[in-house]
């Protein structure tokens, strides 16, 4: 099976989950919350940040021509107003090296983690973030535009949705029950602790308001109102625009978390619903960007009742084990978004490797099925490059192609690195 020589195949990683110390951001302190959520701080992470150089090699060694990562905004912009030249060189050598070594930088601008101030200031429900947002995209994109061919703006824009949504529904079955089941936090694609949250949230309120000011801090992955969902989009148009204005030639797009929905008799409004607040309502304020990163892990299945649990083999992340969504879900994408996508994170947590090999090698097929029919997607960049830090959940699931030794920072390629970089022509 063979794509163009033109097609992205690569891995992808975020700052904040591979580089270490990222201490000027919200999730940093977060992390240190005398009750908090996370199940262990980041610490060091993989060191990614100062061994970058070598993970770049290993991507090259095996085939890979693509490298989607993202820069820190709390680096580069640590207190309010305040750019860290030191930090965007850093960058700029992140940004060589790739080229170095034949690999496209894919660069995400926001991806989850924010400057500590952003959040004092309102963060992701204040309209003051957009006109932020627009003068850090300024800044990158004056300093690095030259050597960039493609930005994402924001990392899972509608993940606040649909937080907002597990979280009522969380509640309301805690509150009907001793706890709520664990299979609840498979229900949305990123590392989440909705029990502990519910647990710490009488401390956490108290130390989030010593921390940030306010006991409910408006970080971008939690409960999103309908008002912060639309701060994200101007965010995102604000950036594009800036973007645009220094460097026309940069493809700009945004990413969004997307689950393959199915109905069984009777779910067909619940599917229809949640497509629309998923998906749907974005496409007016997105249709002409250059490309969309569609990001999905899993599928979601609604009966009469709503929401059905997870089927079958499921994940470290307690989803569903089912590579065959991800060509539902660019196609479902395609029948309102024309413009070019590129998957931007595809991936699986297991401890097989094997399995990995296996998602891959049936997630693939789905992509070049889709671009047989003649839907036109440009790249797949499975998540994630290495073994890292998967938010609240910690360092125990395993998504990457490449094992990290948190003791030694070892690194060792998986097979499935080597699987994947025989797709490249």
């Amino acid at each position: 099976m063979a794509f163009s020589k033109s097609f992205l195949i690569g891995a992808a990683t975020a700052a904040h989950q591979v580089e270490g110390n990222n201490i000027h951001s919200d999730y940093w302190l977060q992390e240190h919350l005398e009750h908090s959520s996370f199940v262990e701080p980041s610490g060091d992470a993989c060191d990614h940040y100062n061994r970058y150089e070598e993970d770049i090699l290993l991507m090259a060694a095996a085939g890979l021509n693509a490298y989607r990562f993202s820069v820190e905004w709390a680096r580069i912009e640590p207190e309010e107003g305040v750019f860290d030249e030191a930090e965007i060189e850093h960058y700029r050598s992140v940004i060589r090296c790739c080229k170095d070594h034949g690999i496209e930088p894919v660069v995400t601008l926001m991806h989850f983690t924010s400057p500590a101030w952003l959040i004092r200031k309102g963060g992701w429900e204040a309209e003051s973030t957009v006109e932020y947002f627009r003068r850090y995209a300024s800044y990158v994109t004056e300093k690095l535009g030259s050597e960039i061919n493609y930005i994402c703006t924001i990392n899972e824009a509608n993940i606040g949705l649909q937080l907002s949504a597990i979280s009522k529904r969380f509640k309301m079955m805690a509150e009907k029950a001793a706890s709520a089941p664990k299979s609840e936090e498979g229900k949305v694609q990123v590392g989440m602790n909705f029990q502990k949250m519910m647990e710490n949230a009488k401390y956490a309120a108290m130390e989030n308001a010593k921390i940030f000011g306010t006991p409910q801090p408006q970080v971008f992955v939690g409960s999103r109102t309908e008002q912060g969902d639309m701060i994200i989009i101007k965010a995102h148009m604000a950036a594009k625009e800036a973007i645009k204005a220094i460097c026309p030639s940069i493809k700009v797009g945004i990413t969004l978390s997307l689950h393959d929905l199915q109905a069984v008799p009777g779910g067909e409004k619940f599917v229809s619903s949640a497509w629309e607040e998923e998906f749907a309502h974005y496409v007016p304020f997105i249709k002409e960007d250059d490309f969309l990163g569609v990001q999905n892990y899993t599928r979601t299945v609604y009966g009469p009742e709503g929401q059905l649990p997870a089927q079958g083999e499921l994940t470290q992340m307690d989803y569903e084990f089912y590579p065959q969504a991800l060509g539902n879900v660019i196609r479902k994408v395609h029948e309102l978004f024309k413009g070019r996508l590129i998957v931007t994170e595809n991936g699986v947590a297991t401890d097989d490797d094997s399995k990995r090999v296996e998602f891959i090698e049936k997630a693939l097929s789905g992509v070049k099925s889709c671009i047989d029919e003649g839907i036109p997607v440009d790249g797949y960049l499975y998540w994630s490059l290495m073994d890292n830090f998967e938010w609240q959940k910690g360092f125990g699931m395993r998504f990457g192609l490449i094992s990290v030794d948190l003791n030694t920072q070892k690194r060792e390629a998986k097979n499935s690195l080597a699987f994947l970089g025989k797709y490249k022509s």
